[in-house]
């Protein structure tokens, strides 16, 4: 079976993310590097763990997480699109069985909002890692005074964990934000519809999403 660990030291792979933030840095865009990709592929492999699936769903959980943004170092327009063809070439490549790559390839194409949704259980936990990384880390810009609303929102945020609660089925979203650098009201106009794909994407794995923002339950 093809690990994470074989994609992450994959030459091909390592250029891939490499050129894909070098896209986004010239564009202006927040962080999609081997840190993006590192945190959305142990955080979609921890959701499936947490919620009994097995290793080797886990596993194509990981490999999915790491490759999503592959494709924005083609464009960012229909990143999720050329991303997920570009995945199924390089696991074909590497060996992978069809089925396996072909889950993939559908969890890569639809991870993003405006055209993707929950598909399986490899998708919906892609989309739940993804969209949780919100955080001050992810800007490139440090000049606030440049800061537009997407570099002010993940800048605001301070801390942000996603876990798991089995007892209750649920997987909270809980978020530090500080209102002295954005209201949160502005989290809500750029993440709308993240969040409903999230609160979609657990009820595809039968449990529950909950949103937590400075200590307040908001969903």
């Amino acid at each position: 079976m093809i690990t994470l660990d074989d994609i992450r030291n994959n030459p091909e792979v390592q250029e891939l993310v490499v050129g894909a933030q070098n896209q986004l840095d010239a564009l202006g865009y927040t962080e999609h590097s081997v840190r993006h990709v590192s945190i959305v592929s142990q955080r979609a492999g921890k959701i499936l763990e947490e919620l009994g699936y097995g290793k080797d769903r886990v596993e194509l959980a990981k490999i999915a997480g790491y490759l999503h943004d592959i494709g924005n170092g083609v464009n960012r327009v229909d990143h999720a699109h050329s991303g997920a063809i570009m995945a199924y070439n390089i696991l074909k490549e590497m060996g992978m069985p069809i089925k396996d790559r072909t889950e993939i390839m559908s969890a890569i194409g639809n991870h993003d909002e405006a055209t993707g949704t929950a598909i399986s259980d490899i998708s919906a936990a892609l989309i739940l890692a993804d969209k949780s990384d919100v955080h001050r880390n992810r800007v490139v810009n440090k000049n606030m005074a440049t800061f537009d609303i997407h570099d002010r929102v993940n800048y605001a945020v301070t801390n942000a964990n996603l876990s798991i609660i089995k007892e209750t089925r649920k997987v909270v979203l809980e978020l530090t934000i500080d209102t002295t650098i954005c209201p949160v009201l502005d989290y809500f106009e750029i993440f709308m519809q993240r969040t409903m794909m999230s609160k979609y994407a657990a009820k595809y794995l039968n449990i529950w999403f909950e949103l937590i923002i400075n200590e307040t339950k908001l969903l």
